[in-house]
Parts: structure tokens; C-alpha cells; sequence
């Protein structure tokens, strides 16, 4: 078995641990095995690598894909592969579900939910998990922003909430999660340049306006001083 020391990263780009050289076939079957983040059988593996071309040629690639591998990265029992190396996308999941009970997270932990799985990568097996982090960890950003400012965490908080806002910017609750944030730490200056980049967004976008609530909590805030410290 591989070393336990081994780390395929797919979370912001591909990379492994040791650094090792790797082909393209081997790059393209470490991604596969760590984003899978479970034993494959190998007709699994070789259909959803190569969807368009039939089986056998399939088998064929996976074996010669296999040889690319170095020693000790994936092992065969019978028919089933096994990746032998951690990974970070569990990491990144981890922290998104603590996110999402209501815990603050690490700076670390925002870096990580700041990217995406494998970008640029636009496989078919790559797509919809791709799309299903996404959503994931904008949703965990957005939830961490919240918690960590109501926690006195501002810093933190605005990391997360720009996070978010930048893997999608026209996410109003993602919008209005950082606007919060900057205004606890009584920046109305961020907060206004959020919320007028967030209009001009969804003007051009979508042909509309922020929601109303969010329109009035702006236009209170700018009538409104701000009380003395």
C-alpha cells in the first residue's frame, strides 16, 4: 500500500504529495480516483472515462493509463482500484458542514472553500460534482460569514462573505451576508461599494433591482450617522 504521507489535492487545482512527475493519462486517473473518494471497479472507471468509445477499447485506455501511474498511488483488488493517498476534498467538505451548523472556520478553511474542484477540468465526470461543491461551499462561505460576525470574528467574516460573493456574485444573500459584515465593523464604505456593484450586477444580468429589503437597509444607512464609538 501507498504511503498514508500520500495527498492528491483537487480542491483549486491538481497536485500531489510527494511531488512526483506524472503524465497526462496518470494526472487524468489520480483526479478521476480522488474525486470518486471511494474503490471504482474498473468498467466503472473505464465507462465513465470514456464514455463515447466501447468497452473493451475503454478497459484498453484504463490499463494503459494505469501504467503511467508510479508504484503505490492506486492498487488493484480483483476488479476494484483504490486510491492510496489522502485527499483534501473530504477537508473541504468537513469544513463546509461545520460552516453550515452554525461553527466559525479557520482562515485555512476559507482558502480552501474558496475554489473550486478541478477548474478548467470540463469532463463529463467532472461536471456535476463540480457544480454540486460549488453550490456547497457558496452556501457554507455565506453561512460562516453570517456566524463569525455575529461572533465579533470581522475579519474572518468578510474573508468568507468575499469568498462567496466572488464564486457568485449575483447571490443577493451572499451580497447582503458581507454587507452585514461590513457594517458591524461600522464600514459603510465596503459596504456600499458591495451593495452598488451587486445593483450594477443584476441590472445588466437580470434586468432588475436588489430585493426591497435590501434597497431600504441601504438607503437607511446612508441617511443614517453613525454613532460615536
Amino acid at each position: 500500500m501507498g504511503s498514508v504521507h500520500q495527498m492528491v489535492a483537487i480542491v483549486g487545482r491538481l497536485g500531489v504529495r510527494p511531488l512526483v512527475q506524472l503524465s497526462l493519462p496518470a494526472r487524468r486517473i489520480l483526479a478521476y480516483m480522488a474525486l470518486r473518494g471511494q474503490s471504482v471497479s474498473r468498467g466503472t472507471a473505464a465507462e465513465e472515462l470514456w464514455p463515447d468509445i466501447p468497452e473493451d477499447a475503454g478497459r484498453a485506455n484504463l490499463r494503459r493509463s494505469l501504467w503511467h501511474l508510479p508504484r503505490g498511488w492506486v492498487t488493484a483488488v480483483g476488479d476494484e482500484l483504490m486510491l492510496e493517498a489522502e485527499c483534501d476534498l473530504p477537508q473541504a467538505h468537513q469544513a463546509a458542514a461545520r460552516a453550515l451548523n452554525g461553527e466559525a472556520l479557520t482562515f485555512d478553511e476559507i482558502g480552501l472553500l474558496s475554489n473550486d474542484i478541478l477548474p478548467g477540468w470540463h469532463e463529463e465526470w467532472v461536471l456535476p460534482a463540480h457544480e454540486a461543491f460549488r453550490m456547497l461551499r457558496v452556501q457554507a462561505l455565506e453561512a460562516a460569514c453570517r456566524t463569525m460576525a455575529a461572533q465579533g470574528l470581522h475579519a474572518l467574516a468578510t474573508q468568507a462573505g468575499s469568498a462567496a460573493v466572488v464564486a457568485e456574485p449575483l447571490r443577493e444573500s451572499a451580497v447582503e451576508a458581507l454587507i452585514e459584515a461590513h457594517l458591524a465593523q461600522r464600514n459603510r464604505y465596503d459596504a456600499m461599494l458591495c451593495y452598488k456593484a451587486l445593483a450594477k450586477r443584476l441590472d445588466e444580468e437580470l434586468g432588475v433591482m436588489p430585493n426591497a429589503e435590501l434597497v431600504e437597509r441601504m438607503a437607511f444607512c446612508d441617511r443614517v450617522p453613525l454613532a460615536a464609538s
